[in-house]
């Protein structure tokens, strides 16, 4: 395996802490070895014996390098575009009056359904390319936009597929048939949550990770969500929920009962929500793009002071977020949430991980993947400065893909 030394690196973050000068050691698709450069040993046992021999050596100009972010909300899985309907939104058009015009939604789910595998495929295969390209290197990819069980199954096989191709992300791929009920279903909607619920064990054969569902007033339930995500807990798919998005129906008090993987979103959060997140250790994914969008602000810092674990997600989806840009959503915590720099950057890296239950990145350490990013800057307050900080290089797996 090849290993490699990253050397003059200016300021490091680890996931942990902050370091100056620092030095790395890969091996393989792991870090081997990872400190201040004075720091860096001759040699490190079943890696290298002397660390002049490396494969290749490498000076990082007295950059700033981070673990490669996370993105844990996304819908990237559709095609079409709903502009106009963006620009119904923007001169006052309210969703009601879009949804009875044929938008929403279900407008996608037409577009994507009437598209070509190939062609679904390619745009899918692009956006993903812009997030790796952009700094980050795992995405929670969720389906949501054909709503039948073998348009849902082929999304999943999809993204699997995306996955093992160069130039691609990681890939966490979520189950959300769950996304809305579809036209076929109308007035029959137990119906399609009691399909969804038999349609999770052949999702999670087609390669899912997770099961997702949107839980308000508009959409489904409390009980709806309960029954989908105790299918696809039974099949071994991690249970997550969109929940508190537009109103409050219990979704967050739900997501804690249930010990989620994470509960998204949380624009119309309560305090006792809060607490009942803390106390059941279920995450929190929030989504910068969308609080602006909506006009409503998650207790982000409600949820830190209780000690709820945060990650940021772009919610990258056809209706709401064209972004798939990390250090945007970074740039907004800091400056919507009033998240300091390094609470942004660990909900980017460390907390994203933790939502994702992959404990194999989202930090620089020994035995972690070797996920590196090196961006246009020397220090990591540039994040606040700069909306689109600039990734200059990007490693997953110890691999350049820049």
């Amino acid at each position: 395996m090849t290993v490699r030394l990253l050397t003059n690196i200016g300021r490091l973050w680890t996931g942990a802490d902050i370091l100056s000068n620092a030095a790395m050691v890969i091996k393989g698709d792991r870090v081997a070895w990872v400190g201040p450069a004075a720091e860096l040993p001759r040699g490190i046992p079943g890696v290298i014996d002397d660390i002049v021999e490396a494969d290749e050596v490498e000076n990082l100009g007295g950059g700033l390098v981070t673990p490669g972010l996370i993105d844990a909300h996304t819908h990237p899985v559709y095609a079409g575009n709903r502009w106009a309907e963006l620009n119904m939104r923007s001169n006052g058009t309210s969703p009601a009056e879009i949804s009875a015009a044929g938008g929403g939604v279900a407008s996608t789910v037409t577009v994507t359904r009437g598209t070509d595998p190939w062609t679904l495929c390619n745009g899918v295969r692009e956006r993903l390319r812009l997030w790796l390209l952009s700094g980050t290197t795992t995405v929670e990819a969720k389906t949501g936009y054909h709503l039948t069980r073998d348009g849902e199954l082929a999304d999943v096989r999809l993204l699997r597929s995306l996955e093992k191709e160069p130039g691609m992300p990681r890939l966490h791929v979520t189950f959300l048939a769950a996304h809305t009920v579809p036209p076929e279903y109308f007035g029959r909607q137990r119906d399609y949550v009691d399909a969804i619920g038999m349609w999770c064990v052949d999702a999670a054969a087609a390669g899912a990770d997770g099961v997702d569902v949107f839980c308000d007033s508009g959409n489904f339930g409390t009980e709806d969500a309960r029954w989908v995500l105790s299918a696809g807990r039974a099949v071994g798919l991690l249970p997550r929920l969109h929940a508190c998005a537009a109103d409050n129906i219990g979704a967050a008090q739900l997501a804690a009962e249930m010990n989620c993987a994470s509960a998204d979103l949380l624009h119309e959060a309560d305090e006792q929500d809060v607490k009942a997140l803390s106390r059941a250790g279920v995450p929190a994914i929030i989504c910068p793009v969308s609080a602006l969008r909506s006009g409503r602000t998650p207790p982000v810092r409600a949820l830190l002071d209780a000690g709820v674990d945060l990650a940021l997600g772009t919610d990258h989806n056809p209706g709401t977020s064209g972004n798939t840009t990390m250090p945007l959503v970074i740039s907004l915590a800091v400056s919507l949430f009033k998240m300091s720099v390094l609470e942004a950057l660990r909900a980017a890296t460390v907390g994203g991980a933790t939502a994702l239950r992959a404990s194999d990145r989202g930090a620089l350490a020994p035995d972690r993947y070797a996920d590196i990013v090196l961006w246009d800057a020397d220090h990591e307050g540039a994040f606040a400065w700069s909306m689109n900080l600039k990734a200059l290089k990007v490693w997953r797996g110890g691999e350049p893909i820049n």
